[in-house]
């Protein structure tokens, strides 16, 4: 089984309604088939991992998900891993890093996405506390220490007025000190890629991984590398880049070519000589 990747494209699984979600269709044959094949697109186009979640579950339960969320995103994580040997992680919204824990262990992934894990924010779903004690000591108690935590600062679609005192790169070495495999760094909102002067500050002040969760198109991608580690990418390969809709292959193809033209530019850029 891969590890973690250090450096990549991190494809987004965004799973359609599921059961006890407003929106649910009443199915679950669908929601399977929708993940594994978009799981068999993004091994294909030569993804360095994915990413599974329940975005569609609008609105979220704020800190917790209910029993029927938890199994359902265990089956589909269940279903994408016998297909794959890519790296796989799990984020359960919202703020739901215990539960996320639970379906990783079962489901032998190998990474979460966690927000909420230093310090609070006031979400749209309501106040998400910090989870990073509890998470932690659930982890060792699971024997699950291999499985890797990748915790947002200053997450999109938040209000961080708690934390205004706080600077991101400040914020950061607070979540180095409390054991965290990684960061992650988006926008304000869903398809706003984040600050790049924010990635230069958490860059200079941590020796943390840093992956971006937000924003990531074929047109602004290489300005962005060398800033962070690993991209995580949803809208962008979508349908007219609307994170609601399927997949899009062409848009992936587009978005793949241009991040490999890219690195080897800056590769060669880096070794002239070569």
């Amino acid at each position: 089984m891969n590890e973690v990747p250090q450096h990549g494209i991190i494809g987004c699984i965004h799973a359609l309604p599921l059961p006890g979600s407003p929106r649910y269709q009443g199915e679950m044959k669908s929601i399977l088939e929708r993940a594994i094949e978009e799981a068999r697109v993004f091994e294909q186009v030569g993804l360095s991992g994915i990413i599974i979640e329940n975005t569609h579950d609008v609105p979220y339960t704020p800190g917790y998900a209910p029993a029927e969320t938890i199994a359902a995103m265990a089956a589909i994580c269940s279903a994408v891993r016998r297909m794959t040997d890519l790296p796989l992680g799990v984020q359960i919204l919202a703020g739901a890093a215990i539960e996320s824990l639970a379906v990783a262990v079962a489901c032998n992934l190998q990474f979460l996405r966690v927000e909420g894990f230093a310090f609070a924010h006031v979400a749209d779903e309501g106040l998400i506390q910090s989870c990073a004690a509890g998470l932690f000591r659930k982890r060792a108690e699971l024997r699950a220490t291999h499985i890797k935590v990748f915790a947002d600062i200053k997450k999109k679609h938040a209000s961080h007025a708690i934390t205004a005192d706080i600077d991101i790169a400040e914020m950061a070495k607070a979540i180095e000190f409390m054991d965290v495999d990684g960061v992650i760094v988006t926008g304000k909102r869903t398809g706003d890629p984040p600050e790049k002067s924010d990635l230069k500050r958490i860059k200079e002040a941590t020796g943390l991984p840093l992956w971006i969760g937000s924003g990531m198109t074929e047109k602004n991608l290489e300005s962005f590398l060398g800033l962070a580690d690993c991209f995580i990418v949803g809208s962008t390969f979508k349908k007219d880049g609307d994170w609601k809709n399927p997949i899009d292959v062409n848009r992936i193809n587009l978005f793949m070519k241009s991040y490999k033209e890219s690195k080897n530019a800056k590769q060669e850029s880096a070794n002239p000589l070569q």
